[in-house]
């Protein structure tokens, strides 16, 4: 009787994306999201689900008599509906399968500027016991300081998927993270040092340094996100409190699920941009209102298919030297979107190469892929054109090595200008960019090093 229901139920399924929901009564016993929901569904009564998804889950289908589902536009509004749902409902199934592993959380601080960070759950945890204010435990992983609690958003099942989410939506809403130290805080540390020097107040008004843009950009530093258009500018001071309260209260209503009141304020501040002619800014809003429409989920589905295990690594590799002398290459990491520096690797280079990057890069990579202890890299980063990206593809295929390649490719002014290599892996477009800016500043800081002790 339950098989005719099961085949019944998945018949009338959609293909398309959204949440189901499994029951045993009005009691919901699992919550789940979909890029298909008659394909996912149908998974779960294949021969293999002990195995694939666990004991948990081959309880809850023994359990369950109804099948419900919510009908979504993109997997990304599946995904924060998914989250929402278990948050309120909490089913039982949901809770054990991660075997008591902890879900990540998104958080948005309180803050002038607030910050929009993922935070594991048991983390969160302590931050609300220590009344909110930020714990010993993530201070030492970023620059924040104390901050208290705005929003939280999830529990969040997959890791890999709530980054590749949140990438979708910074692109429609640039926000502030915990890398961006925000003007204001970088020309008080100014003003600290200033004092600190002379040891006599001193005249330094920082609302009197907002009122020239390009003074201010001077005093402060644009963040790494900043350069590559995820950060509004907080940082270099481009952005008002009242604008960027504005885009976290739509960034707010996104993560709710309440698109039609997002969209209707959307339309609200381009009538209002046009009428006071802010026509770029007009512009800008109905570039959003489009992308909110038509939202890719590309990326979303790539990660599900090619990263959605947890620890993808990311190794950079660069060379720096001065007209060929104290020539020096470095390996640096990126992992689960964040940098890993106990991994970071110097390499100063053994065969006098001269200005021949592509060389020096040769020895490099010989050099790592002979410790087979260290981690095999999942995407390997290189700084150049097609030339560098050739030779480590072709060092890689001597060693019978099965590593993709891609290569960062600058401007005039040292700043990433594209990607070559298989469009697929754009999905870690920040990572990638993140790897390559971390191994030339960790090369150039290398070489700097090694050149002045020779000097000395």
């Amino acid at each position: 009787m339950k098989s005719q229901y099961i085949r019944k139920k998945i018949a009338e399924l959609p293909d398309s994306p959204g949440v189901y929901l499994f029951k045993r009564g009005s009691k919901i016993l699992y919550i789940g999201k979909a890029t298909s929901l008659c394909d996912r569904v149908a998974s779960y009564f294949r021969d293999d689900i002990l195995k694939t998804r666990g004991p948990v889950i081959v309880k809850m289908l023994r359990d369950f008599d109804n099948i419900d589902y919510i009908k979504n536009d993109s997997v990304l509004e599946a995904l924060l509906l998914e989250a929402n749902l278990i948050k309120k409902h909490q089913p039982q199934a949901n809770a054990k399968e991660k075997d008591n592993k902890s879900f990540n959380f998104v958080v948005i601080t309180r803050e002038d500027f607030p910050r929009i960070l993922i935070i594991r759950g048991r983390d969160l945890l302590n931050i609300k016991n220590n009344k909110n204010k930020l714990t010993s435990i993530y201070r030492s992983k970023s620059n924040l300081g104390n901050f208290r609690i705005g929003h939280t958003f999830g529990p969040f099942p997959h890791a890999g998927q709530l980054r590749v989410a949140l990438k979708i939506i910074r692109k429609m809403f640039p926000y502030r993270d915990d890398k961006c130290t925000s003007c204001e805080d970088q020309i008080q540390k100014i003003k600290n040092r200033k004092l600190n020097k002379n040891k006599n107040p001193i005249s330094f008004d920082i609302s009197q340094d907002k009122k020239d843009l390009e003074e201010n950009k001077k005093l402060c530093k644009p963040c790494f996100n900043r350069q590559i258009g995820l950060c509004p500018g907080v940082c270099t001071g481009e952005i008002a409190r009242e604008e960027y309260a504005e885009t976290i209260r739509n960034i707010v209503l996104f993560f709710e699920g309440n698109k039609r009141r997002l969209v209707k304020n959307l339309e609200k501040q381009m009538k209002s941009f046009a009428k006071n002619h802010e026509f770029e800014n007009a512009n800008i809003t109905k570039r959003i209102l489009f992308s909110l429409n038509h939202i890719q989920d590309v990326a979303l589905l790539k990660e599900e298919a090619i990263s959605s295990k947890e620890g993808f690594r990311i190794e950079s590799y660069d060379i720096a030297h001065l007209s060929g002398t104290n020539v020096v290459g470095v390996m640096t990491v990126v992992e689960n979107g964040e940098s890993k520096k106990s991994d970071y690797r110097k390499f100063k280079i053994k065969e006098d190469p001269g200005i021949n990057d592509t060389k020096a890069l040769g020895e490099v990579l010989y050099r790592r892929l002979g410790h087979n202890e260290w981690p095999e890299a999942d995407l390997i980063v290189v700084d150049g054109g097609l030339a560098q990206k050739r030779v480590m593809e072709r060092i890689l295929a001597n060693c019978k090595m099965h590593i993709p390649v891609v290569s960062v490719v600058k401007d005039e002014y040292h700043r990433p200008k594209q990607i070559l290599g298989d469009r697929k892996w754009l999905v870690h477009e920040r990572e990638i960019l993140l790897a390559n800016s971390e191994s030339h500043r960790f090369g150039i800081t290398y070489h700097t090093k090694l050149r002045n002790k020779f000097l000395t």
